[in-house]
C-alpha cells in the first residue's frame, strides 16, 4: 500500500476559530482507524469534536496521540502568520455504547445539556465479519452496532441538526455521514431485516450478516435525505482499509484463518488503503463546501470523491422503506419511540 499524507489533500478546506466560528461534530469510533485520523484533521481545522465511544481510558490516550501529530504539522506550516491563522479545536470525550441502546439515548441526552448546535455528525464506527451473537437489545451484533444504533442516534440528534441549519443558514447545511463499504454487496437478493441467518457455517454468514447491516444503513441515509431536506445525507466508502483488528474473527480460525490472512495481505497490497488515506475521503465530505442538499442529498461517494451506484438492492427504495419501517417497530417494541 502506498502512504500519501492527508494532510495535503485537506488542507485546501477552511480553517476555522473556535472561539468566533464554533462549529461542532460527533463521531463514532473516533480513537482508532479511519475515525483517529478524520478527528485529528477536524481538529486542526478547529472543530469542536466529541468523540463518542466506550473507553475514556482510550479517549485519553488518542487524545495525547492527535495533540502530538497536531503539533508536528503545525511545524510544518510555512509560515507564523499560517500558524496563527490556524487555530486548534476542542477534543470532548462521549460515552456511548452501540450495542446499549439505553447508552445511545444517555449520549444524547448528555451531548444536549451541553451544546445547543451540532453541524456534522459522522457514524464512523462498525465491526465486521463477527460470529453470530445477539446484544442485550437482542439484536445480531452487526446489524445493531452498523445499522441500528446509528439510525436511532441520528434520528435523536436530527432536531439539533435541523435547528443548527436554522440558526447558521448563512453557512453550509448540518451534514450527516454514514460510514458505508462495498461489503454491502454480499446482501442477498431476497433482502429481509426479520431473517437472522444464523445459519452453519457460521463463518460464512458472518459476511452475509454483515453485507444487510450494511446495505440497512444505505436506506436510511436515501429515506432520511427524501424526508428531510434541512441536512445533507451521505453515504462514503472510504476504500479497502486493510487494517488486521478488523478481521481478528477470521485470521484467528483454525486452518481457513492461515488461509484467509495469505489472502488478506495479498489483496492489502494490491488493493488497500491506509487509514489516513480513507479518512482523507471522510474528510471531503464532511468539509467540502461544494456539496450541497440540492445537488448530493442521498448520494454515495467511493474512493477519489467519485460518485457511485451502490448495489441494486441498496438503491430499491421499497426496500429502504420497508428498512424505516420494520427499525421504527422494532426500536417501539423496545420502549423507544422517534
Amino acid at each position: 500500500m502506498t502512504s500519501v499524507s492527508s494532510s495535503l489533500k485537506v488542507e485546501q478546506y477552511a480553517y476555522l476559530n473556535p472561539s468566533r466560528d464554533r462549529r461542532i461534530a460527533i463521531i463514532t469510533g473516533g480513537n482508532s482507524g479511519v475515525g483517529f485520523y478524520t478527528v485529528l484533521h477536524l481538529y486542526l481545522h478547529g472543530y469542536v469534536v466529541y468523540i463518542a465511544g466506550r473507553s475514556k481510558s482510550r479517549f485519553v490516550k488518542s487524545c495525547k496521540e492527535i495533540n502530538e501529530k497536531a503539533h508536528r504539522i503545525r511545524l510544518k506550516y510555512k509560515s507564523e502568520e499560517e500558524s496563527k491563522q490556524r487555530h486548534l479545536g476542542e477534543l470532548h470525550y462521549l460515552e456511548l455504547d452501540l450495542t446499549n441502546l439505553q447508552s445511545i439515548l444517555r449520549a444524547v441526552d448528555i451531548f444536549k445539556s451541553r451544546e445547543s448546535y451540532l453541524h456534522l455528525l459522522i457514524n464512523n464506527a462498525g465491526v465486521m465479519a463477527l460470529p453470530y451473537t445477539l446484544t442485550q437489545d437482542n439484536f445480531e451484533i452487526q446489524l445493531q452496532t452498523n445499522f441500528i444504533s446509528p439510525f436511532l442516534l441520528t434520528l435523536k440528534l436530527l432536531p439539533i441538526l435541523e435547528r443548527t441549519g436554522d440558526k447558521f443558514s448563512q453557512i453550509e447545511r448540518p451534514r450527516i455521514i454514514y460510514l458505508s463499504s462495498i461489503g454491502h454487496q454480499f446482501a442477498l437478493s431476497n433482502f429481509n431485516l426479520s431473517k437472522s441467518m444464523n445459519y452453519k457455517p457460521d463463518f460464512i454468514f458472518t459476511w452475509l450478516r454483515y453485507g444487510v447491516a450494511k446495505t440497512a444503513g444505505i436506506h436510511f441515509m436515501k429515506m432520511l435525505s427524501l424526508r428531510n431536506p434541512k441536512v445533507l445525507c451521505l453515504c462514503i466508502h472510504p476504500g479497502f482499509v486493510m487494517n488486521t483488528n478488523i478481521f481478528s474473527y477470521w485470521t484467528n480460525l483454525p486452518i481457513v484463518g492461515i488461509l484467509f490472512w495469505c489472502f488478506f495481505q495479498i489483496f492489502a497490497w494490491f488493493f488497500g488503503v491506509t487509514t489516513e488515506q480513507g479518512a482523507t475521503e471522510v474528510l471531503t465530505s464532511s468539509l467540502n463546501s461544494n456539496l450541497t442538499v440540492e445537488k448530493n442529498n442521498g448520494k454515495y461517494y467511493g474512493p477519489r470523491g467519485k460518485e457511485i451506484e451502490p448495489s441494486k438492492i441498496a438503491n430499491n427504495m421499497d426496500y429502504a422503506a420497508r428498512t424505516w419501517i420494520w427499525t421504527i417497530h422494532e426500536l417501539a417494541e423496545r420502549g423507544i419511540t422517534i
